[in-house]
């Protein structure tokens, strides 16, 4: 008799347990609030983890239970077709359809610009992510003034819109700080962007304050910078390896007839090289004119190396190339 019971027991707490997790299900399966058709914009990061969005959805309110959620995601085997993006998401949504949306492509697209692109390859990008004509694209691009960073555009943007985008941001981040750095040292935001431009294609990381110092000394002195990348910049696309930067440069590459060769001609280029990022920006306005160095050079492994007088240069040469 006593077993019976037990196993009665048992039956009921199974039975238990069966409709609570039907019913926790079916409530997680529902709406938030089915009578609100509002639009809210919901953003999934690159990179993020489905439980940072499960965790996201949940306290933007579009879903009612992550738990619930996942196992949804589970079922209709999903998962790794969710998609980084913005979402118009509402709360009248049910999670099966929210999932869904979420693997569908979103409404803008996130666009990732590196620092020390020329407008060319920044324009390539462009095309590539947005459909906008690289011709199109290119005819009002400043080169310098297209500023790295990621960006979250909508897919119906204009090349117009673009260029709005990245040249807001460009001027968000040449602060008035740094603009007061820069007077300080007699330049002009031209200039600055220019040696910045430099900066990123000549310096590597914690290298950038020298390189950057080296190169302010030289322009002040009116002594030819003598940067490599300005060389590479004026002899442009090489189609032999298909990009914009030939990776080696040859003496008789040196010798290019071009305002923008810095071995042929002192001064700073006509302009930018390159769009450059806050770090080389920095790394201008803060750099020391008056530097002991008057020389680098990086070795094979990327590691920079100063020297004073023509006489340690050439030592340099020799030891490290």
């Amino acid at each position: 008799m006593k077993s019976k019971t037990k196993t009665l027991v048992s039956l009921v707490i199974i039975a238990c347990i069966v409709l609570f997790s039907y019913l926790y299900y079916k409530e997680g399966t529902l709406p938030v609030d089915k009578s609100n058709p509002k639009q809210g914009m919901f953003v999934i990061r690159k990179g993020e983890t489905l439980t940072t969005i499960m965790q996201n959805l949940e306290k933007e309110k579009f879903i009612r239970n992550k738990i619930v959620f996942f196992v949804l995601v589970k079922q209709l085997g999903i998962e790794k077709h969710i998609q980084a993006g913005d979402y118009r998401l509402t709360s009248a949504m049910t999670p099966r359809e929210i999932a869904k949306k979420l693997t569908q492509g979103s409404v803008d697209v996130w666009v990732t610009i590196i620092e020390g692109l020329r407008r060319e390859e920044i324009a390539d990008i462009i095309t590539s992510e947005l459909g906008i004509p690289e011709a199109e694209f290119l005819q009002d691009a400043k080169e310098g003034y297209l500023f790295p960073d990621t960006y979250l555009i909508p897919r119906t943007a204009t090349s117009e819109n673009v260029h709005t985008l990245l040249n807001n941001t460009f001027d968000a981040k040449y602060t008035d700080d740094i603009d007061a750095k820069a007077r300080s040292l007699g330049l002009t935001r031209e200039q600055v962007v220019t040696l910045a431009s430099i900066v990123e294609k000549e310096g590597l990381g914690s290298d950038r304050p020298l390189v950057a110092s080296v190169l302010l000394k030289r322009f002040k002195q009116d002594y030819p910078l003598q940067a490599d990348a300005t060389v590479q910049y004026a002899l442009g696309y090489q189609p032999d390896i298909k990009k914009w930067w030939k990776p080696v440069l040859s003496l008789d590459d040196l010798k290019t007839k071009s305002p923008y060769n810095t071995y042929e001609n002192t001064g700073l280029p006509p302009g930018p090289i390159c769009s450059p990022g806050i770090s080389s920006i920095e790394a201008v306005v803060n750099a020391d004119p008056n530097t002991p160095y008057m020389f680098y050079l990086h070795d094979k492994n990327g590691k920079v190396h100063p020297a004073r007088t023509d006489l340690e240069h050439e030592e340099n040469i020799k030891k490290y190339l």
